[in-house]
């Protein structure tokens, strides 16, 4: 059996904040921020990419070893340790026409508007051989209505409960992560229920049962084929029952007193995790990492992972070719690589990046895979099983990362300031207006 040691990396949009504005880890190569790609001279191809957090190409050795493989190649990877700060950059330099890498990575939630806004600015993936792999619904995320493919999937982020079992083992419930999934299992509404008995009979100092209301929203809101836009690109966070089942159940949470009153990846949320103020934490599977560093080896074997209770995919991300670099098939061909299943299933075997390929899923190296530090847990098979649940459909829209913060600073009124639930969701209204507006 394999073990992830590396941490997964964050998704959350502007989540984990960087080191100073856009510092950069040098890839292969070294970088150049002034750099317009790449280039032919003297038969060797130089291939620029600018990525963000831990994709996992540079991190698991797979640059190094594409260029052994390809000795005219020369591969020059920029990365900025924070997605929100990636982004903009990436947007100040595809209006410009100029500083663009011959790779760009695309966060999910950024993918709709790159569709939708920047499509002529990047190459066409149509043609790329033996691109058939993935999961049915990653592809048509970064297709245009055309049928233009502005990149290829990189990972996914299907959904689990991280648990405690220490604490649960307090509060008299099972702590076998089959048992414990049989108690919340088809409903959300159970995995409140289960938190307002471990409330009642958790014996010992507080603790809350979950760390954030946002995170049980996130869950049950990606749990569906439409969220905050319909396929026409219509808003419809305001009407949609998906949307409005989920601020229903995490309000209940948070009323109910079942939360640490936090917010993931934000002040306080590490903190929590390194003293253990919460029992529970929904978990894509890139979280792992995080949780694993920052609860710290104090707390090793203490978590546990568990089946969430419905499918659904928090997280991902793709990497597109812009149109104008001078090495562009040589750039698909690097992408088609990367993100081929062999490669694919290498990262979560490092680092626990779920693929999107579903060929890669069913691999032994992906389905092998266990989590030392959360007590062995096999999360090979937990995500590889989740990533199946995930409804065929995925619609994105434009502002869905901006949308989901915004709901997450809501439910916050409700846990930190007492907001009454009528008057946090229409104060969440009117942030979202103004802010797509």
């Amino acid at each position: 059996m394999s073990t992830v040691h590396r941490s997964a990396r964050t998704r959350a949009v502007g989540a984990v904040a960087a080191a100073g504005a856009l510092a950069l880890v040098v890839g292969c190569g070294g970088s150049d921020d002034s750099a317009t790609g790449g280039g032919k001279k003297d038969g060797k191809v130089t291939i620029t990419m600018g990525m963000f957090g831990v994709m996992g190409f540079k991190e698991t050795g797979l640059l190094e070893q594409y260029e052994k493989e390809n000795p005219n190649v020369d591969i020059k990877a920029e990365v900025a340790g924070d997605e929100q700060t990636y982004y903009t950059a990436l947007q100040t330099r595809l209006a410009a026409g100029k500083g663009l890498k011959d790779i760009q990575g695309i966060e999910i939630g950024r993918a709709k508007e790159i569709v939708d806004t920047q499509s002529g600015k990047f190459a066409d993936f149509s043609d790329v051989a033996g691109a058939d792999h993935f999961l049915p619904w990653k592809q048509s995320q970064i297709t245009t209505e055309d049928g233009k493919v502005l990149g290829l999937g990189t990972d996914i982020g299907p959904m689990a409960v991280c648990y405690r079992k220490d604490y649960f083992e307090q509060a008299g419930l099972p702590t076998d992560r089959e048992e414990v999934a049989k108690l919340w299992a088809g409903d959300w509404k159970k995995y409140v229920e289960v938190g307002r008995t471990f409330k009642k009979d958790f014996k010992g100092d507080k603790v809350a049962y979950m760390d954030a209301a946002s995170g049980l929203f996130n869950a049950m809101v990606y749990g569906y084929p439409e969220q905050y836009y319909n396929a026409k690109g219509d808003l419809i966070y305001d009407t949609n029952p998906a949307v409005k089942e989920a601020w229903s159940l995490a309000a209940d949470a948070a009323e109910a007193d079942l939360t640490a009153k936090l917010r993931q990846f934000q002040p306080g949320w590490d903190p929590g995790l390194a003293n253990g103020t919460f029992a529970t934490a929904v978990c894509p599977a890139w979280m792992l990492g995080h949780i694993g560093e920052k609860a710290g080896p104090a707390n090793k074997g203490k978590w546990d992972v568990a089946k969430a209770p419905k499918g659904a995919n928090w997280g991902g991300s793709f990497l597109g070719v812009v149109e104008q670099s001078p090495v562009k098939e040589e750039a698909k061909k690097l992408v088609a690589w990367l993100t081929a299943p062999e490669q694919q299933a290498h990262i979560f075997e490092k680092q626990g990046s779920v693929p999107s390929s579903q060929k890669a899923l069913e691999t032994p190296e992906v389905q092998n895979v266990t989590s030392e530090y959360f007590n062995n847990a096999p999360i090979g098979k937990i995500f590889g099983a989740a990533a199946q649940d995930i409804p065929d459909k995925q619609v994105l829209g434009r502002k869905d990362g901006t949308i989901k913060d915004t709901f997450s600073q809501g439910l916050t009124l409700i846990e930190q300031q007492g907001a009454k639930r009528d008057k946090a969701w229409k104060t969440t209204a009117e942030r979202i207006e103004k802010a797509v507006g």
